[in-house]
């Protein structure tokens, strides 16, 4: 931890802030301090766009070949130090190792993604209907942006937003989440070895994000707000985007169906589960968070689960064999220890776990539990925590009203065998995304985002630039 950056990130410098604040940095496995960090302030957000929007006209104006190759090196060197990027990422957020190494893996994975597609940037020219005139395109940087990234998943869910931003030649600014200040840190300097440009990447760590967030988007300079978080807090920034008319990105919350059809493939289902399930113990808004299961085979589904889940070891997340680590803060275990209680109160049954760990750390065990009925507040509410609550169904129709029966609509997945019903899925389910056969739909190469409450704008894939460019036609006479 000593080689962390604990200050904000401003014009390619490291300073205080302004009033000298700073702010705590806890371990959620035992409640210990992991640093002090500099906590910015609505001044230190009006230095950090002054910064950005200075140095935007020059870095717009790069070649594209060399933004992707700086994004290339980035990849490289993430690469090169994924372990020590893991050990700061379980550190303050409490994954196990392993899961925390991956994650860098997954998060360079934009910078190379994103490496590649800063060279494809184009627009296009065409003849008029009439004849008459010529059509030209080009495609331009948005110009300077806020990020507003959250705690589950503190170095992907910033490369998924920078990545794009630097290949299309957008300036930023980055407001860590409060709890994971330290990764977003050390990926600034990470990216300032590498050569990226003084001002292009403002980081602001602070306690006060409403304050600083709202500063930032009453300036007329800003032009693109990108959020991951909760639907109500982005419902409150589309409200503030709008008398700036910035462009918006919203990746917000999901409640998402794990539909088990009567023919599925039971073992590779719970493998599915699995991955869909506790992949960072539950806290992510892809998570399989309601597990639609036929009649017919809910029992020996269930039960297999359980057996899985119930192996699982639990504990700090740097420990040797760990593979369940606490969740963020005492407020979530509360949370998912609450909503299990009502469960099991409402008439379900507890297949494995349920029951809060004592001592220290925000700890809860991996829980699977049957019989839950759909009206159960566990199905409506986005749980954030390794439990497995199991509605049963007896009918397609049935399975896809229950999935649709929310106001979310990000990930969704889908055991089946059949192939006519496959497609009907695809057709019927309203969801950004569907995992047929698999637990994981995330993937720096595919558009990621949801429909409904859970947002709009797409990262990742061929779409993940275009958030970022704004389109310029000019109209030529043919002659």
């Amino acid at each position: 931890m000593e080689s962390v950056p604990e200050l904000l990130f401003i014009a390619g410098e490291w300073r205080d802030a302004k009033d000298g604040a700073r702010f705590t940095v806890e371990d959620p496995a035992d409640g210990s301090a992991l640093a002090e960090v500099a906590d910015a302030g609505e001044g230190d957000a009006a230095a950090a766009l002054d910064a950005a929007v200075a140095a935007q006209a020059a870095w717009g104006a790069t070649a594209p070949r060399e933004r992707g190759e700086l994004l290339r090196s980035a990849f490289e060197l993430l690469t090169e130090r994924r372990d020590e990027f893991a050990q700061v990422i379980s550190l303050e957020m409490g994954k196990p190792l392993a899961e925390a190494a991956g994650e860098v893996t997954y998060g360079a994975e934009f910078f190379r993604w994103f490496s590649e597609e800063a060279v494809r940037v184009h627009g296009r020219w065409m003849s008029a209907p009439d004849g008459k005139s010529r059509l030209l395109t080009a495609k331009r940087p948005v110009g300077p942006c806020l990020f507003v990234t959250p705690w589950n998943f503190p170095l992907a869910m910033g490369t998924r937003k920078i990545g794009p931003a630097i290949a299309a030649g957008c300036t930023m600014v980055v407001k860590p989440a409060q709890q994971t200040p330290l990764t977003m840190l050390k990926l600034a300097e990470l990216l300032s070895e590498v050569g990226l440009p003084a001002g292009v990447l403002n980081v602001l760590p602070t306690t006060s994000a409403g304050p600083v967030v709202s500063a930032l988007m009453a300036d007329v300079r800003l032009r693109k707000v990108s959020f991951t978080g909760s639907t109500g807090v982005g419902k409150v920034l589309v409200k503030q985007s709008a008398d700036n008319l910035q462009r918006v990105s919203m990746e917000l919350g999901g409640n998402a169906p794990f539909l088990v059809f009567e023919d599925a493939d039971i073992p590779a289902a719970v493998d599915g589960a699995m991955v869909a399930k506790m992949r960072n113990m539950g806290e992510a808004c892809t998570s399989a968070n309601r597990f639609l299961v036929h009649a017919d085979v809910a029992g020996g589904f269930a039960a297999a689960l359980g057996e899985r889940m119930g192996a699982l070891r639990v504990g700090r997340g740097q420990d040797d064999g760990v593979q369940v680590g606490p969740l963020i803060d005492a407020a979530a275990v509360d949370s998912v220890s609450k909503l299990v209680s009502d469960a099991v109160d409402d008439g379900a049954r507890v297949v494995t776990g349920g029951e809060r760990a004592e001592g220290k750390g925000h700890f809860y065990p991996p829980t699977v539990l049957l019989d839950v009925p759909p009206t159960a507040e566990i199905n409506a509410v986005e749980v954030f925590g390794p439990v497995a609550p199991i509605t049963t169904f007896t009918t397609e129709d049935e399975a896809i009203a229950a999935a649709n029966d929310t106001e979310y609509g990000l990930a969704s997945y889908a055991y089946t065998r059949d192939l006519a019903r496959t497609l009907r899925l695809a057709e019927k389910l309203e969801f950004g995304m569907l995992g047929i056969n698999t637990g994981l739909v995330s993937n720096p190469a595919a558009p990621f985002g949801g429909v409904k409450a859970s947002g709009f704008g797409r990262e990742g894939g061929f779409e993940g630039i275009e958030e970022y460019l704004d389109t310029t036609y000019v109209a030529l006479p043919a002659g």
